[in-house]
């Protein structure tokens, strides 16, 4: 029982603890290195290179430098080169066009390692240099362009300075990948407020003369409707008489009817219409006749 005890208080420490140091070790002195996707190594030894993996997996160095291998934490350098596709977006590059109109031109571009060595020896700062030349390419080639092509060509603006670059990255190893500008804008404030109230008052008077068109649209249908109502109207008032005309025309005929007719309309407006002060005078009274005749307010 005490020496199953003592191998566990020694074996357990030495596990957790010595285990991962001895791995640590391992790797420092290059006894195995474990390479990721899409990523490479690249061994240097007293000033030359001595070995670039690329291939994702545990490999051994010593497989490519022997015992050389672990003299490189001491007299040379290991580094790591990302190989993923890397994105960098440029804002507002200020360009001229061809009017004279401030621009500035959003780019949007892809680049990715592909050749390791070139990449880390070449160029100190590949990345920085990448931006620097597409934003150079981008005011070079795109300055003095038609405002209207600037505006809408926006596919063959993107192929300019995608050939404009790529020969030399492929010189610093790396590739360059899709180039789009996703973003043409004026870039003085006062034409953009400029701009925006001529659009302003085209709306304006879009608007006002699709509303004008609205309303003579709307007046010609009042008007045809008025005319056509007017002219059934006045048929309808030249009808009325003419079928009392014929009525009392066949009427006319019979004395007896025609006269009996005449006097019920004359009785009907007699009792329909409002009743009437009646003014007696004396008989023989021929000077207060003409005097009551000639004011009728009079009682």
């Amino acid at each position: 029982m005490e020496e199953l005890i003592a191998t566990i208080f020694f074996s357990v420490p030495a596990f957790f603890i010595g285990v991962p140091v001895l791995l640590w070790l391992a790797r420092v002195f290059c006894f195995y290195v474990i390479v990721v996707e899409r990523q490479a190594v690249v061994f240097e030894l007293f000033g030359k290179v001595r070995g670039v993996i690329t291939q994702p997996g545990l490999h051994s160095p010593w497989a490519y430098m022997g015992p050389f291998a672990m003299l490189v934490p001491l007299f040379g350098k290991r580094r790591f080169v990302d190989l993923r596709l890397a994105q960098t977006y440029l804002r507002s590059q200020p360009v001229n066009s061809e009017e004279g109109a401030p621009m500035g031109i959003g780019v949007w571009y892809e680049m990715q390692v592909s050749d390791p060595l070139a990449y880390v020896y070449k160029n100190v700062d590949p990345q920085g240099s990448l931006l620097a030349n597409v934003s150079n390419a981008t005011v070079r080639c795109l300055s003095n362009m038609k405002l209207e092509r600037m505006l809408e060509d926006r596919h063959s603006m993107s192929r300019t300075v995608r050939g404009e670059v790529s020969p030399q990255s492929q010189e610093w190893g790396y590739v360059l990948g899709s180039v789009y500008v996703r973003k043409v804008h004026f870039r003085d404030p006062g034409m953009v407020r400029q701009i925006e109230q001529k659009v302003v008052n085209r709306l304006r008077q879009v608007t006002g003369a699709i509303q004008q068109d609205g309303n003579n649209r709307v007046s010609v249908i009042h008007s045809t409707a008025e005319r056509e109502a007017a002219i059934e109207f006045a048929r309808a008032a030249a009808t009325r008489p003419r079928i009392v005309g014929e009525a009392i025309a066949r009427i006319a005929k019979y004395p007896e009817i025609c006269n009996a007719l005449f006097e019920l309309l004359e009785t009907q407006q007699l009792v329909s219409s409002e009743p009437l002060s009646v003014t007696f005078i004396p008989k023989n009274a021929q000077i207060l006749g003409e005097l009551m005749a000639a004011n009728p307010r009079a009682r």
